[in-house]
């Protein structure tokens, strides 16, 4: 079994992949105070970063859906794998969950708690999505919402090839 990490995206790799995808979360100004953290996973042999979300009140009568899990009941969040974006290690740093920066560490701690005991549903979850986008059979309603993935891994390695290794 896979072990999952909590990560934050550097927000420049955001900024370059939504001039592609508008569906790439933004991550800028007041974010930068409150990090875009998600769990990293792989998937097609490349690694894949699916953002959480906080807790919400209406994620308690949500259903979880192909693309969306809620994180102990939605008492600690959600994760959105319709925002799931391809990454290589140049564009993300682990947590510091000790952090003094960091306000809600003790909520990412309990909801790393929770991915890690859910870990073979996070990945199974994420690669029937990934897949499925792929393959051109996800109900309509729900690839309307998810990142175009394809295009994302390609824009990853330019972005990496362009910024990063030059």
């Amino acid at each position: 079994m896979a072990k999952l990490k909590l990560v934050k995206v550097d927000y420049k790799y955001c900024d370059y992949l939504r001039r592609y995808d508008h569906k790439v979360c933004y991550n800028k100004g007041s974010k930068e105070l409150r990090p875009y953290i998600g769990v990293l996973l792989e998937i097609n042999a490349c690694l894949y970063f699916a953002p959480l979300s906080s807790p919400k009140e209406k994620y308690k009568d949500m259903p979880d859906n192909i693309d969306f899990i809620k994180i102990d009941e939605g008492n600690l969040g959600a994760i959105n794998f319709n925002n799931m974006i391809p990454l290589s290690v140049n564009n993300y740093s682990l947590l510091d969950f000790y952090s003094k920066n960091l306000k809600y560490a003790r909520m990412l701690r309990m909801q790393l708690r929770w991915l890690i005991r859910h870990t073979d549903i996070i990945i199974d979850h994420a690669s029937n999505l990934y897949y499925k986008y792929i393959k051109g059979t996800l109900d309509s309603r729900i690839r309307s919402r998810c990142c175009n993935f394809p295009l994302l891994e390609e824009k990853c390695f330019e972005y990496n090839n362009l910024f990063i290794n030059n």
